[in-house]
């Protein structure tokens, strides 16, 4: 029940704080303790605990688990550990916007991840074995799932959203401009990107790219983002329809140098 790191007393109050609620803690070691998220937590951006079921368990072995009503293969977590896990941490410290990791929730997608970038804690409770008591439903605001497949529990899910919230946080990054230049920020799919060498094995980036001219690399940018979104991912449009400028790009002859790869 004790947080991943600790801020001093005299620092600012992290800018959102997540709670995890899982029968396995160690399994969220690596993340929050490199890349990003790491160092927003050591830095005091983002706070991070993780509580287990298991501690609230029932009776000399700490039962979490068992057979489903109705008979069937596996265990179902019981509710009664995972409400005192969430008791114990509202107590600890303050209400949190609750979300149970579950294939019957609402996909999650970036528009998802902003809204909850928003808010300044977050519980994600991590289901295991063949699924959580039904009324485990009844104590959370909202339910989510990455996509339609199974995973062995919540935990690789509440890490994904974790992640995919947390670097929209203000000051996670360390670039303002990071995060709302990606893809799916805007329904679209983020432009092709270059870097040196200027030429491999006859592939070089646009020219325009090393044109200096910021006018024209925005407008390459635009037209390569609403011309892949519109090749790869035509779903995305239904959502979020080509703009008129998007159109005019497209509508536009090809430049010689917004070809990628060209030669």
């Amino acid at each position: 029940m004790s947080p991943t790191t600790k801020t001093p007393a005299d620092a600012e109050a992290p800018r959102i704080t997540f709670e995890l609620v899982t029968l396995f803690p160690e399994m969220f070691d690596g993340l929050l303790a490199t890349t990003v998220i790491g160092k927003a937590i050591t830095a005091g951006t983002v706070a991070v605990h993780r509580t287990n079921p298991r501690d609230f368990g029932l009776g000399n072995y700490r039962q979490v688990d068992d057979t489903p009503y109705g008979g069937g293969p596996g265990m179902i977590m019981r509710v009664e550990p995972i409400a005192a896990a969430l008791e114990a941490i509202a107590a600890a410290r303050g209400p949190s916007y609750r979300i149970l990791l579950t294939p019957r929730g609402r996909r999650f997608d970036q528009a998802a991840a902003q809204a909850l970038a928003a808010r300044p804690r977050i519980t994600l409770v991590c289901g295991r074995y063949e699924g959580v008591d039904e009324r485990v439903g009844s104590l959370v605001d909202a339910q989510i799932c990455l996509g339609d497949f199974v995973l062995a529990g919540g935990e690789l899910a509440a890490a994904v959203v974790l992640e995919a919230t947390a670097r929209l946080v203000p000051g996670v990054l360390g670039c303002g401009l990071s995060a709302g230049d990606e893809s799916f920020s805007a329904g679209r799919l983020e432009y092709p990107q270059w870097t040196r060498p200027a030429e491999w094995k006859g592939q070089v980036p646009p020219p325009v790219l090393l044109s200096g001219d910021h006018a024209a690399i925005a407008r390459w940018r635009r037209r390569a983002s609403a011309r892949l979104t519109q090749e790869l991912r035509p779903d995305l449009l239904a959502a979020h329809p080509l703009t008129d400028e998007e159109r005019k790009l497209l509508a536009a002859e090809a430049e010689p140098e917004a070809e990628p790869g060209s030669t």
